[in-house]
This record gives C-alpha cells, sequence and structure tokens, in this order.
C-alpha cells in the first residue's frame, strides 16, 4: 500500500462554502489526485482498504466520509 501523511488541507483547499459543499470540494479533489496518480477506483480503493463504489460515492459526494477513512484515502494517493 502507498503510505503517505494526511493532509488535509491539500483535498479541503480554500473554496468557499457558499459556492459548494465540502462534500463536494472533496469528492472533486479525491478523483483530481486519484487522476494524477493514474488509478482506478478500484485500484484506488484495494490500497485504501475500501470497497470501489463507496469510492465513486465519495467522488460524487453521495456519502459523508469519516475521518477514518479521509486518512485510508490520504495514505493512498500521493499528491
Amino acid at each position: 500500500m502507498l503510505n503517505f501523511n494526511l493532509s488535509l488541507h491539500i483535498f479541503v483547499k480554500k473554496h468557499t462554502m457558499s459556492s459548494n459543499s465540502i462534500l463536494e470540494i472533496f469528492g472533486r479533489n479525491v478523483q483530481k489526485y486519484r487522476k494524477e496518480q493514474h488509478l482506478s477506483q478500484e485500484k484506488l480503493a484495494e490500497y485504501a482498504g475500501l470497497h470501489r463504489t463507496y469510492i465513486g460515492m465519495i467522488e460524487r459526494a453521495e456519502k459523508n466520509i469519516t475521518l477514518v477513512n479521509i486518512e485510508k484515502n490520504s495514505k493512498s494517493i500521493k499528491y
């Protein structure tokens, strides 16, 4: 598994909350960094120990992701 330190500021950059929800911002950034690493949702899920459909739900802002799962994601994406 790729091992990287949690850095929430990478995922949640300076955005106004009035224009986008935190879940939308987080989801877009997970997708952006996943694609930059040429990882499929399935491969990211495997690295993070999560289900593939859960990654998709995060990226579409359909899930209110827990801090524990944020840490799993962050350790799986090189930034």
